[in-house]
C-alpha cells in the first residue's frame, strides 16, 4: 500500500474521516452516496486525481451509471481500498471481472485493470462469456492484448501442424492412443472436418505437399485396416454377433470419413482409384453365402460409400480411364440392383428391419449411373444397357434415360455414317 495510506488508514464507507463523497446515479437519477477519501482516490485512480485536482472541484463527485454496471462501479470503489496483492484474489467470476475491468479502464485505475486482465486471461470461459469478452475488450485498445492473444488467429504454420497431427490421430498413422483409444480418434476426425468446414472465411488449412502427403498416408492406413478386417470377416466364428459387424462397420465409417475429407482437399481421385481397384475383392467377401442373412449394416454402408464414388466419377469431378469406369459400373450395378429389392422386401416384413436405401440415396445413385453410362463409348453403353434390360429387376436403377439417349445417338451416328459414305461416292476428282 502507498506510504501515505499507511500513515492514515482508511476504510471504504468510513464516514468519520471521509473528505469526499462519491454519488452514483442510475438512469432514473436515484443517487447512492459512498463516503470515500481523497488520498485513496488520488493515489489509485488518475480519473479521480484529475477531478480532485481541478480548482473548481467539490467534495462531492457525481457519476452516472446504468443499472447494469452499477454493481461494477461499487466494486471498483471497494477495490481502491484493497492492497494491490489482494485484488486478484477478490474476483469470483468472469462476468464480474469483465464489468470491473471496463469501469477500471474508464476511471484509469491501472492496478485494478491489470489484475482484471490477469484474471480473465487465466480462467476458462464459456461460449457466451467469450462473446461478451470480445465485445468488451475490443474497445479497450492495447491494454486488452493479453486477453485477445487467447483467441487471435493462429499463423498458418501452427495451424497446419495441428491439422497434420490431428489427421495422424484420426487415421491411426501413429498407432492407437491409449488410454484414450477411439474417443481421441473420433474427436480428431470431428475437428479435422470442422477445420475444413465451408464458410465465408478463408480455409484454415491449404492443401500443400505436406498436407497431401499425410492425407494419402492416412488413406492407405485406413484402406489397409479395412481390407484386413474384411478378409478376416469370413473367419469369424460367430457372424451373428453384433461385435463382428460393429468392428468392420467402424473401419468402413473411417473410410467414409476419409472420403468426405479428401473431397474437400482435391484428393478425391486417390480415394476413387483405391475404391475401384478393391471393389471386386470387397464384393467377393460381402456376397459370400455365409453373409446372405447377416451384415446388413455393412451392405448398406458399402452402397452409401459407392454412391459417393459414382457421383464423383459420373459428374466429372474425378477423371478416370474408360476401362476403370466400365469396370466400376459393371461391378456395382448388379450388386445394387440385387440389394435394392432385397432390402425393400425385408423392410416390408414389419419386423423393424432398420436398413434400407433412402430416397435421396436411390436418386443419387441413379443420376450418377445415367451420366456415367452416357460418358462411355457407344459399344460399352450397349453392353451395360443390354445387361440392365436383360435382368429380372429392371425397375432400379432406372437407366431408361440413358437408353433413350443411346438410341438417339446410335441412329444419328448411323445417319452421319451413311451421309458420309454417300458424299464420298458422289465426289468428283479434279486434276
Amino acid at each position: 500500500m502507498d506510504k501515505a495510506l499507511q500513515t492514515k488508514p482508511c476504510r471504504f464507507g468510513d464516514r468519520k474521516n471521509s473528505d469526499v463523497v462519491i454519488c452514483l446515479k442510475n438512469r432514473e437519477g436515484t443517487p447512492k452516496r459512498f463516503y470515500s477519501h481523497s488520498l485513496v482516490l488520488i493515489n489509485r485512480s488518475k480519473y479521480f486525481a484529475n477531478r480532485l485536482s481541478h480548482p473548481s472541484s467539490s467534495d462531492c463527485i457525481n457519476i452516472h451509471c446504468s443499472e447494469v454496471n452499477y454493481d461494477h462501479h461499487v466494486n471498483v470503489l471497494k477495490l481502491l481500498y484493497l492492497p494491490a496483492d489482494s485484488i486478484l484474489d477478490s474476483f469470483d467470476s468472469v462476468k464480474s471481472a469483465l464489468g470491473i475491468l471496463q469501469v477500471a479502464v474508464a476511471f484509469q485505475c491501472e492496478e485494478i485493470a491489470r489484475c482484471c486482465i490477469e484474471y480473465l486471461e487465466a480462467v476458462p470461459w464459456e461460449d457466451k462469456e467469450e462473446e461478451l469478452i470480445l465485445q468488451a475488450v475490443s474497445k479497450l485498445g492495447p491494454i486488452a492484448m493479453p486477453i485477445l492473444a487467447r483467441i487471435q488467429p493462429v499463423d498458418l504454420a501452427a495451424t497446419k501442424n495441428v491439422f497434420v497431427s490431428a489427421v495422424r490421430v484420426a487415421t491411426s498413422i501413429s498407432g492407437p492412443c491409449p488410454p484414450f483409444g477411439n474417443e481421441l480418434k473420433t474427436s480428431a476426425q470431428e475437428q479435422v472436418e470442422f477445420m475444413l468446414g465451408e464458410d465465408e472465411d478463408a480455409p484454415l488449412v491449404t492443401a500443400d505437399d505436406e498436407v497431401k502427403s499425410v492425407l494419402r498416408m492416412g488413406l492407405l492406413q485406413i484402406y489397409s485396416t479395412f481390407e484386413k478386417e474384411l478378409s478376416a470377416l469370413l473367419l469369424e466364428p460367430d457372424l451373428v454377433s453384433d461385435r463382428a459387424e460393429e468392428k468392420i462397420l467402424h473401419s468402413l465409417s473411417d473410410l467414409e470419413w476419409m472420403c468426405n475429407i479428401l473431397g474437400k482437399m482435391d484428393l478425391m481421385k486417390d480415394f476413387v482409384s483405391n475404391w475401384a481397384e478393391s471393389s471386386s475383392n470387397v464384393l467377393g467377401v460381402v456376397e459370400d453365402k455365409k453373409l446372405d442373412s447377416f451384415m446388413w449394416g455393412l451392405k448398406i454402408k458399402l452402397i452409401e460409400v459407392t454412391a459417393k464414388v459414382l457421383e464423383a466419377v459420373g459428374y466429372g469431378n474425378v477423371i478416370l480411364p474408360t476401362p476403370i469406369r466400365v469396370s466400376l459400373l459393371k461391378t456395382w450395378l448388379p450388386y445394387i440392383r440385387k440389394m435394392k429389392p432385397l432390402l425393400d422386401s425385408k423392410g416390408s416384413e414389419g419386423t423393424g428391419f432398420p436398413y434400407k436405401m433412402s430416397e435421396d440415396l436411390c436418386q443419387s445413385i441413379e443420376g450418377a449411373m445415367v451420366t456415367l453410362v452416357l460418358a462411355l463409348p457407344s459399344n460399352d453403353q450397349a453392353d451395360i444397357l443390354a445387361d440392365w434390360m436383360g435382368a429380372e429387376q429392371v425397375r432400379y436403377p432406372d437407366l431408361s434415360e440413358a437408353f433413350e439417349v443411346w438410341c438417339f445417338r446410335t441412329k444419328s451416328a448411323k445417319r452421319r455414317l451413311v451421309e458420309g459414305l454417300d458424299g464420298a461416292g458422289n465426289a468428283t476428282v479434279s486434276l
